[in-house]
């Protein structure tokens, strides 16, 4: 009698994954809320419904104020079962990204300290960037519906260049928009001279362009000035209709070997089940209904752009800065009509209408 379980074990590993991997999460996310006192708790609960969690930006929060406990604010013990909760929904690299990209906003403050020190900015200037609140510990964190006792609800961890959305719906959970950012892409000053966040977003993009032969490339790339952010800003609509650029299927084999790392560096931010559950959909449909696009220098610190298309998820990522010299990362990870669990929630609720009983 144990062979067929044992069969049925490694034939649908993933099945029995996915829903173990949703009892990880709502485990940590319970032992999260109760380390916290009441008033942080009533601070961090919100409504499923509420458009707070179906709202983002990637502004500072002196530009954007955020709802929610602020991170700084936690107490040790929260700050522990809170990387608890983000190691169980981000793989090691995305984790590792996460917490980077809020060093650089301590770097960042430090590096406009050194230049007002050094008489490079005025005072004027120097005023208004320490009003951006640039700080690690100015991220906001809020938990919509009650992991304890719902089964919908979700996690939203947001602030300068960070936008991490997990919606959670019976036993499936969607990850979707992801946006990461980096100011700066390379730290040039300070004992942090060399840190980059965002590395492989930037070597395998450049990497892919520059493997194409000159048709190719002059087919990947579109006329126009680089964005000055990603298409698909907070201000914009949230999906591009129009695929540009060249095919997967225009690629040789080892262009769409890079165009696969590159893709998979973006999925591979997400923990392991979840990334292998969109890796198993890219190889089921292959390369050949993706789209690659390029704005811009073909060489590093020029502003650049490029976008990933395909019918099922988009990534978009923007790479510009002042003066020229392009040192400034925004990009986003989503995937199609689920932005913060769109598409689960709709058939969490068809099913649980269906259920319901009629008097």
């Amino acid at each position: 009698m144990k062979k067929p379980v044992l069969f049925l074990i490694a034939i649908f590993p993933c099945l029995l994954g996915f829903s173990q991997s949703v009892d990880q999460i709502r485990s940590k996310a319970i032992s999260f809320l109760e380390t916290l006192p009441n008033e942080q708790q009533q601070l961090g609960l919100i409504a499923i419904e509420d458009e707070v969690r179906t709202k983002w930006t990637n502004l500072p929060i002196g530009l954007a104020a955020r709802s929610g406990i602020q991170y700084g604010a936690l107490s040790e013990k929260s700050k522990i079962a809170f990387h608890q909760v983000l190691s169980s929904i981000l793989s090691s690299q995305g984790y590792l990204k996460t917490f980077a990209i809020m060093q650089v906003d301590d770097i960042l403050h430090e590096l406009f300290e050194i230049q007002y020190n050094r008489g490079q900015i005025n005072e004027n200037t120097i005023k208004m960037i320490r009003g951006l609140n640039w700080d690690y510990g100015n991220y906001y964190l809020a938990i919509a519906g009650n992991p304890k006792t719902d089964t919908a609800w979700g996690i939203k961890l947001e602030g300068h260049h960070l936008s991490l959305n997990l919606t959670v719906s019976g036993d499936k959970f969607s990850m979707t928009p992801l946006f990461l950012g980096s100011d700066p892409a390379v730290v040039e000053d300070t004992q942090y001279a060399g840190l980059r966040p965002l590395s492989k977003e930037e070597d395998y993009g450049f990497w892919l362009i520059n493997a194409l032969d000159e048709e190719q490339k002059a087919k990947a790339t579109l006329p126009g000035k680089v964005p000055g952010d990603i298409i698909t800003s907070p201000e914009r609509p949230q999906w591009l209709e129009e695929f540009q650029g060249i095919r997967g299927s225009e690629l040789n084999e080892g262009q769409q070997k890079i165009l696969h790392y590159l893709i998979e560096e973006y999925i591979g931010n997400l923990e392991h089940q979840k990334a292998e559950e969109y890796l198993s959909k890219l190889h089921s449909k292959g390369m050949g209904e993706i789209y690659f696009a390029w704005i811009g220098s073909y060489e590093p610190m020029k502003p650049h752009y490029y976008v990933i298309h395909s019918p099922d998820f988009l990534i978009e990522y923007d790479n510009v800065g002042f003066l020229d010299n392009a040192n400034h990362i925004h990009s986003i990870w989503r995937e199609k009509g689920n932005d913060f669990g769109e598409d689960i929630l709709k058939k969490h609720r068809m099913e649980h209408q269906h259920n319901e009983p009629s008097w």
